[in-house]
């Protein structure tokens, strides 16, 4: 074989072996992002159950509902920063508003937030059992000036246990600060066992059936 054949031959080894080199650390940065990925999910997994844990722990003595939502609330606004948190709790046909607030967004009393849902549309949030969006709560209902809705990032977040429905979280805070994903899956995390914790208080809070499972 003279020295042009052997110079062509060792220019394509050379060549295969620099593109297997570069898939090799093609795959290893897959990899490598993969568990990058997986680790900041468990983390995130990891602060909701701690987040639930320490929520349980918190209100397993509470056998009355204002203490338990007040408990509720707490842990909420400690965990979701500037939030104001309410409770539309079903009883007998109708609604309770129990209001535990952060930093007011709506301004003056007349202008919160709250007083924009009437009984016929915590109902329909309430049978839902569903997260609404402000967008699905204008849906089912909700009535109020775009401009004035724009200044909130908004959610109502279910309290259902089994297909029977206690009422729901409403979830808000300043739409310049929109409330994330993470923030609300923690949320969800205590919202079941928030809702047996409801229905077993002295003020006892009959439940409705909801559209969905629960």
């Amino acid at each position: 074989m003279n020295r042009t054949k052997r110079d062509e031959r060792l220019r394509l080894l050379v060549a295969r072996l620099n593109k297997e080199r570069k898939k090799q650390a093609k795959q290893i940065d897959i990899l490598c992002n993969d568990i990058i990925a997986a680790q900041r999910q468990f983390i995130k997994d990891l602060a909701v159950l701690s987040f639930a844990a320490n929520f349980y722990e918190a209100t397993a003595g509470a056998a009355d509902l204002r203490e338990l939502l007040y408990i509720a609330a707490s842990f909420i606004r400690q965990e979701i920063v500037d939030a104001n948190v309410a409770f539309f709790i079903q009883r007998q046909g109708s609604s309770e508003l129990h209001i535990f607030e952060g930093e007011q967004v709506g301004g003056e009393d007349e202008a919160r937030l709250e007083n924009c849902f009437t009984n016929e549309l915590v109902n329909a949030v309430a049978k839902s059992n569903r997260i609404c969006s402000i967008e699905d709560m204008l849906g089912l209902g909700l009535e109020a000036s775009p401009v004035f809705l724009r200044r909130f990032s908004v959610y109502a977040i279910p309290l259902a246990h089994k297909g029977l429905s206690r009422g729901f979280i409403l979830l808000y805070r300043s739409s310049r600060n929109p409330l994330s994903a993470d923030e609300l899956k923690r949320v969800c995390g205590i919202t079941t066992g928030l809702s047996r914790s409801v229905g077993s208080c002295k003020t006892l809070v009959p439940a409705v059936p909801t559209d969905g499972d629960g």
